[in-house]
């Protein structure tokens, strides 16, 4: 493709909305642009990279044994309402009513519609197990869409979903989707880790995320040293501070009840006593279904109340906050509560994370306003039930699997695979009969992957101050040929001839043959982010050589012109990820 034939608007400024690399430079270099909010029109570079993410998904899924089809994004009422979810999902669900005011749902996942397909269609053992996918639009209606192409209302997603037998069967089918994701990433030329993760809003006993690593990432997660244990911190198993109840720390101090004005934090309560946060214990009040509950845990930590569910075996919990928090003794007063001085009678669960074993002498809320206690210890002032891990986990914490340290990482999203088990075949009565003619549920996994989202990660994890650095797998074209001045007889024919052979060669290539000054050439195709730029001017041509850069590492040699189209092609090929029919199964 000759670049002055090629729509690439680029712009020398970002828009001012735009925080992260990859919303910055997917419309600087001319991919996407915004139409509404968390909504974009794909520009011809951009569908080039989305079709080759595509394909290796496809590829990789069909590989193993999955089956592609394609469902509708407008999907009717009562197949959510069988499934408990049109309630439960909640706003980012956009419904709608038609011209007869029936009710719809434009897509924002396909579980409903796929298992009433399913029902339709499978009814014996014998038809089992099944495991389709599609790629296709979504949309989600949040609240806040940011960061461009990581948190859009509509966005392009492969969901995926399998029916076997029983859960023996199911096991299996996960496994060998979770192999096809680490070999998708594999072949996408990215560095990602699979993370063990809360099952979330889809449900399930079984999930993993699959987060490409970046700085920029919003998810946190993190791996051991030793044993190579990979989570999402609201998931990671922290190694337990003892396993005997009685082991509580114990100190010397003397209770004593201290005014502490308009000191509500644990930061500012630390700050006025002049202590180490770790000195104060943090005391958070939920509303559950089990009625109020008050999380302890140390004042340094922060408490994950995804563990704090687990610990309660509830599914509601909400955060009370400063305008509902209220009891006639007076004792609920935000920022000054704690587990001393509480009244006997108060109808109230006491949950304290592990870390509070070893606080002695500490400082917690006086449950009245502008008081704390401080030398308070477990026993003689309070006492300490049964404790759980109901903290986030953090960089060198200890592993909960073995003697190793975690390690922190940011992350971004890309997939995640569940175990779905019966959660939406046994509502939506998904069965099959067996071979005694006995009625059961199918047993179901669910894998996603964001498409559009692997685009804006991988530039998040390969970018400079110049522009993208696309890894050859994923570029819309692997190699640009510069001519710094096309118009020119002598540098427009070996621009053309390198040009040639490059595609002869099978390497995707642009020719920049425009008006445009070198400078501008350059900047573009750092921006834009082609993997190899081969450069061609007057002086080149002299000589005989042209300059080939390589974008990931700026490293530049001179080849022959004679030889440069080989000499690319053969940088590209050891780039490129084997596809799924030049690897073995």
């Amino acid at each position: 493709m000759k670049l002055s034939m090629l729509h690439t608007p680029t712009l020398k400024e970002a828009p001012k909305d735009a925080e992260i690399p990859s919303h910055k430079l997917l419309v600087r270099g001319g991919y996407i642009r915004k139409e509404a909010a968390g909504i974009y029109t794909y520009l011809p570079l951009a569908v080039l990279v989305l079709k080759k993410i595509e394909r290796i998904v496809c590829e990789e899924l069909d590989r193993a044994g999955a089956q592609q089809v394609l469902l509708p994004t407008v999907q009717p009422s009562e197949l959510w309402q069988e499934s408990g979810r049109w309630e439960q999902y909640g706003p980012e669900l956009l419904r709608f009513v038609d011209r007869k005011n029936t009710e719809f749902c434009y897509a924002p996942t396909a579980e409903e519609l796929i298992v009433s397909m399913v029902r339709r269609d499978v009814q014996s053992y014998r038809q089992l197990p099944l495991n389709l996918y599609q790629v296709q639009t979504k949309f989600r209606d949040e609240i806040r869409p940011r960061a461009g192409l990581m948190r859009g209302r509509e966005f392009i997603m492969k969901d995926g979903y399998s029916f076997d037998v029983d859960e023996d069967a199911a096991s299996k089918t996960y496994d060998a989707m979770y192999d096809a994701y680490h070999r998708i990433f594999q072949r996408c030329g990215l560095d990602f880790r699979p993370v063990e993760a809360d099952t979330g809003a889809i449900g399930g006993s079984r999930s993993h995320e699959f987060q490409v690593l970046a700085d920029t990432g919003e998810d946190r997660i993190v791996s051991c040293d030793q044993c190579g244990y990979t989570a999402n911190v609201e998931k990671a198993e922290l190694r337990r501070s003892t396993a005997n109840p009685e082991r509580i720390a114990q100190g010397e101090a003397a209770l004593e009840r201290v005014e502490t004005p308009g000191q509500k934090t644990i930061e500012d309560v630390a700050t006025f006593l002049k202590v180490k946060k770790k000195k104060v214990l943090k005391s958070v009040l939920f509303e559950s279904d089990k009625g109020l509950v008050m999380a302890l845990i140390r004042g340094d930590h922060e408490l994950n109340e995804v563990k704090l569910k687990a610990a309660l075996k509830t599914t509601h919990l909400a955060l009370k906050t400063d305008g509902d928090l209220d009891s006639e003794d007076g004792s609920l007063v935000p920022g000054y509560m704690g587990p001393v001085g509480l009244p006997a009678d108060l109808p109230i669960t006491i949950v304290a994370d592990d870390s509070v074993r070893t606080m002695a002498d500490f400082i917690c809320g006086g449950n009245a306003k502008d008081v704390h206690y401080i030398g308070a210890n477990w026993a003689r002032d309070a006492v300490l039930m049964e404790t759980h891990d109901l903290r986030v986990a953090g960089n060198r914490d200890a592993c909960g699997r073995c003697n190793g340290t975690f390690r922190f990482f940011r992350g971004i999203e890309v997939g995640h695979v569940f175990f779905l088990g019966t959660k939406y075949s046994e509502p939506m009565r998904c069965m099959y009969l067996d071979q005694d003619g006995q009625e059961h549920p199918m047993v179901m996994g669910c894998y996603g992957i964001g498409i559009t989202r692997i685009m804006a990660a991988a530039i998040e994890q390969n970018n400079d101050q110049y522009g993208i650095q696309w890894p050859v797998p994923l570029a819309p074209y692997e190699a640009a040929v510069i001519a710094l001045n096309y118009d020119d007889p002598q540098i427009g024919a070996a621009a053309d001839g390198v040009y040639t052979a490059l595609r002869a060669s099978g390497i995707e290539t642009v020719l920049d043959d425009r008006d445009v000054r070198p400078g501008g050439k350059f900047n573009d195709a750092d921006l834009i982010g082609f993997p190899y730029h081969i450069v061609i001017g007057s002086r080149g041509i002299q000589e005989g050589i042209a300059e080939v850069k390589c974008r990931k590492t700026g490293e530049r040699s001179k080849i022959s012109l004679e030889t440069v189209a080989d000499h690319v092609a053969g940088l590209v090929a050891a780039e490129r990820r084997p596809s799924a029919d030049e690897t073995s199964v």
